[in-house]
């Protein structure tokens, strides 16, 4: 009930025009399907919230020449019968950004995790690459920082301090290029994390697209810290533009657990989708169970 409160005023707040909160933008997306799955908890057909948001950010020009940049946002199950779980916390921060690049501390995304751009094509869905890998993490009690872009590379930096333990993790990335092929034509990253969650973990993601095609790749390596356990797997992808239909298809690899995924995006306007897609996931391992999804959905962004 607390976060719901402060969502709503957070909310009613954003859409005020006071000086006080000049340049704050509120966001987010529905993200709503219709889905059958067959996995470990039985055949079904159910209403799936794929990661539905609400959130503001925004940021303010301060003295010598810095800005304070914020986000506050919050995933919103609209598919939850309860209601005690409708509301979970995203990417929570404060910081400052300038010629030094920026900083910010609170809750956000690790910089491996950050390191993977927008080819994680199937994030939110079944097919999310923490299906398989570890090193999704999205981290409190973090520091986190980026330098400026020298030549188009920027490297970052996660700090994340654990009270319980008096321990820490790191998570560093060096990128280089456009993560969305927008700009650009390439993107490359190589990140790499320090016992977060429990492990070390190497990934490296490269992109590129010619024509309507864009390709994503990414190599992926896991070590447990307790265990020592070692895993390896690799990711590729492919969308093809196709007027306004978007073709997707992708395949993940953990040593001998396999995922595949084929669909398509329909566009209705500039913020409103139609999609669908299919979804395998095979686990080597006898005490998990394979699944496999269907789904079609709508999603629309403000």
């Amino acid at each position: 009930m607390k976060m719901l409160k402060a969502l709503v005023a957070v909310s009613v707040a954003a859409g005020l025009s006071a000086p006080a909160i000049a340049g704050a933008d509120l966001y987010g997306k529905v993200n709503v399907s219709v889905q059958n799955s067959d996995d470990k908890d039985g055949s079904r057909t159910e209403i799936k919230s794929n990661a539905s948001r609400l959130g503001v950010k925004g940021s303010e020009k301060l003295d010598g020449g810095l800005k304070v940049i914020y986000k506050y946002e919050f995933q919103v199950d609209v598919a939850d019968e309860s209601g005690e779980k409708n509301l979970k916390s995203r990417n929570q921060y404060v910081g400052l950004k300038g010629n030094f690049g920026e900083v910010v501390i609170g809750r956000n995304d690790t910089m491996l995790k950050q390191s993977q751009g927008k080819f994680d094509i199937y994030s939110d869905y079944e097919a999310d690459i923490k299906a398989l890998w570890k090193g999704e993490n999205r981290m409190s009690d973090s520091i986190s920082y980026k330098s400026p872009k020298f030549n188009g590379v920027q490297l970052g930096l996660s700090y994340i301090a654990d009270e319980d333990k008096d321990d820490s993790a790191t998570s560093f990335s060096a990128t280089y290029g456009d993560k969305a092929l927008k700009k650009g034509k390439y993107y490359a990253a190589i990140a790499v994390d320090s016992e977060v969650k429990g492990y070390d973990a190497t990934r490296v993601t490269l992109g590129t697209k010619f024509g309507g095609v864009k390709v994503g790749a990414m190599y992926h390596s896991q070590e447990a810290v307790e265990t020592g356990k070692e895993e390896s797997g690799f990711l590729v992808n492919a969308q093809y533009k196709m007027g306004k239909y978007n073709l997707k298809g992708q395949i993940q690899t953990l040593e001998d657990d396999t995922g595949f995924t084929l669909g398509v995006d329909r566009k209705l306007g500039k913020r409103t989708k139609l999609f669908a897609f299919y979804t395998d996931i095979d686990f080597d391992a006898e005490d998990k169970k394979d699944g496999q999804y269907f789904a079609v959905g709508l999603e629309q962004k403000f």
